[in-house]
């Protein structure tokens, strides 16, 4: 099982922080260091999919498998989505489904500490360099955009 933790001091509340995590304006900001143009589908309610996509359609198939507005998020991987396709079975699931992303928001110091906690059971090396870059660039565009907007 391969894990990444990452951690981020935001000098903006939990709720402000949580907002530009989730919001419709705001996501495909935070998250340009991964894919330019990504997207989140969803009614962001605890049992429900969501579709974490690119500006092509293509990308990860989740469940919100907790959420406490505010203090916690969690998203477990079912599959992907492969212009605009569904798919649940087969080689290009296999890597990435049963993982995880966990967002925590910690009041702290006046501010927020968001810590992100990802599991996958077989995430190739390239994959693991890549989010080991695009992670912190990622946060810190999220501390931008809660502090500055």
């Amino acid at each position: 099982m391969e894990t990444l933790d990452f951690k981020k001091q935001i000098e903006a509340s939990r709720a402000r922080v949580w907002e530009v995590l989730w919001g419709e304006d705001t996501y495909p900001k935070w998250t340009s260091p991964f894919c330019a143009g990504s997207v989140a589908e969803s009614d962001w309610q605890e049992g429900s999919e969501i579709k974490f996509l690119d500006a092509k359609g293509s990308g990860m198939l989740a469940v919100i498998k907790k959420k406490v507005p505010g203090e916690y998020m969690s998203f477990v991987i079912e599959g992907m989505v492969d212009n605009g396709k569904e798919v649940r079975e087969g080689p290009s699931v296999d890597d990435w489904k049963g993982g995880q992303e966990n967002y925590t928001l910690l009041e702290s110091g006046g501010g927020t500490e968001l810590k992100v906690h990802l599991t996958s059971d077989g995430m190739d090396p390239d994959m693991l360099a890549f989010f080991k870059d695009a992670w912190p660039k990622a946060l810190d565009k999220l501390d931008e955009l809660a502090t500055n907007t």
